[in-house]
C-alpha cells in the first residue's frame, strides 16, 4: 500500500480498462494506480504513459516490479480468461477484482472461488449497475415490501453491436472466451434481476444468431420462474438497429410498479403505488436518472466501495459466492437454449457451449490461447 492508499494493478489493457484506469487514477479517493499490464506491450505503454505508471508484458514481470506497492489486481482480460488468472494472481496473496462476467463456467467460477479462500485474499465481482441511483431506490422498496407479493420481474436489453465490433477482437462472440449477448451484455441485467426479484428456480430460453457473424448468439429470450411463485423474462439483443435501443428493468406487484429505463438502466420511468409516499413524486423527479455529466457513475461508486471494504475490512457488495448466482442462471438459459428444455437452476451443464472450445466462424484461425496471462 501506499501513502495508505489501495495500490490496483490492471490485468488487461483493452477496452473496459480504459474507465478502470480513469476512475483509479483520478477519481476514487484512497486508490492508486500503480501499474498496468497487457501482453501487446504497446498498448500497455500507451496506459502506462497516460496515467502516469509502469507498464508491464507478463502478471509474473508486473507483481516482480511493483510489489509491495499492488494491493489489488484487476482482472479486465476477456471473459474466458478471467479463471486462470485469478488462480494465477492469488499465488502472489493479491486481492482480486474480477470484471463480468467472473467467469464462463460454473467450474471456473467455483475454482477462483476456493483459490481465494485457499489463498486468504478478497474476490469482488463488478456489478456496477447496482449503484445506479434509481436502481437503489428500487432495491429499497422492494426491502421495505412496498411490492406485495412480487408477481413479474423483467428485463430488456436492446443494443447495437454491429459486425464491425466483433471484428475488433478474435475473441468476441467465440463460445470460448465470450459467449454472446446473455452472457456479455445482459449479464449485469440478469444480476439485478436476481438480486430484486430473488432466487430463480428454472429456465426456458431460446436465442439465435441474426445480423451478426459470429458463433455464439446476438439474440436472446429467457422465461424465469422464481422461487417466490413471481414469474419473468429477460430479452437481450445486440441486433437493434442501426443505434441503441434501451436497457430496463421493470418489478411488478400486487401493490405496485416500477420500471428503471435509459441506456443503462438509469433512468426512473414509472414509480407508482397502491399506498403513495409523499416522497414518491420526489423520487420521479430526483432519480429519474444519474447525475449527469459523472464519468463512468456505476463503476465510481463500485471501485470506491471496494477501497471502503478494504480499508475498513467490510463486506463486499458482490463476492465470488454473489457473483456465482448470476452466472448459474446465465449457464441455466444457455443449457435450455441448447437442449430445448424447461432447465432447473441445480444443474450440471450437458448441452451449453459456454467456455468451450470452438473457433468463433468456420473460417476463422484458432483463438490465440497465448492471451493467458
Amino acid at each position: 500500500m501506499k501513502n495508505n492508499n489501495i495500490g490496483f494493478a490492471l490485468l488487461g489493457c483493452g477496452r473496459i480498462a480504459q474507465k478502470h484506469a480513469e476512475l483509479i487514477a483520478n477519481h476514487v479517493e484512497g486508490a492508486e494506480l500503480v501499474a498496468v499490464c497487457d501482453v501487446i506491450p504497446e498498448r500497455a505503454q500507451e496506459f502506462a504513459s497516460k496515467y502516469g505508471t509502469k507498464a508491464y508484458a507478463s502478471l509474473e514481470d508486473m507483481i516482480a516490479g511493483s510489489d509491495p506497492d499492488i494491493d489489488v489486481v484487476s482482472v479486465l482480460t476477456p471473459s474466458g480468461y478471467h479463471a486462470r488468472n485469478v488462480v494465477d494472481i492469488v499465488q502472489y496473496k493479491k486481492h482480486v477484482v474480477v470484471e463480468k462476467p467472473m467467469a464462463l463456467t460454473l467450474d471456473d467460477a467455483e475454482a477462483m472461488i476456493h483459490a481465494c479462500d485457499a489463498a486468504g485474499v478478497r474476490l469482488f465481482v463488478v456489478k456496477q449497475n447496482r449503484y445506479n441511483y434509481p436502481v437503489k431506490k428500487l432495491k429499497e422498496a422492494v426491502d421495505a415490501g412496498r411490492f406485495g407479493r412480487i408477481v413479474m420481474g423483467s428485463a430488456r436489453v436492446r443494443w447495437c453491436r454491429d459486425q464491425s465490433y466483433y471484428d475488433q477482437d478474435e475473441w468476441r462472440g467465440s463460445w470460448l472466451l465470450d459467449g454472446g449477448v446473455m452472457s456479455n451484455q445482459a449479464a449485469h441485467h440478469i444480476d439485478l434481476l436476481n438480486w430484486l426479484v430473488g432466487d430463480v428456480v428454472s429456465v426456458f430460453a431460446y436465442t439465435s444468431r441474426q445480423l451478426v457473424d459470429i458463433e455464439a448468439e446476438d439474440t436472446g429470450v429467457a422465461l424465469i420462474k422464481y422461487a417466490n411463485g413471481a414469474i419473468g423474462t429477460i430479452e437481450a439483443t445486440t441486433a437493434a438497429r442501426p443505434k441503441d435501443l434501451e436497457a430496463s428493468i421493470s418489478i411488478l406487484g400486487e401493490t405496485g410498479s416500477a420500471e428503471i429505463s435509459g441506456f443503462a438502466v438509469n433512468e426512473m420511468r414509472t414509480w407508482q403505488f397502491v399506498e403513495a409516499l409523499q416522497s414518491d413524486k420526489e423520487v420521479l423527479e430526483k432519480y429519474r436518472e444519474n447525475p449527469p455529466n459523472v464519468y463512468g457513475f456505476g463503476h465510481l461508486e463500485y471501485l470506491r466501495h471496494v477501497v471502503d471494504a478494504m480499508q475498513n475490512e467490510g463486506a463486499a457488495m458482490v463476492d465470488g459466492l454473489e457473483g456465482l448466482k448470476s452466472l448459474r442462471i446465465i449457464n441455466a438459459i444457455y443449457e435450455s437454449a441448447e437442449s430445448g428444455r424447461e432447465v432447473n437452476l441445480r444443474f450440471l451443464p450437458k448441452f451449453a457451449r459456454l467456455g468451450q472450445r470452438k473457433r468463433r466462424r468456420r473460417t476463422d484461425p484458432p483463438v490465440n490461447e497465448d492471451f493467458f496471462l
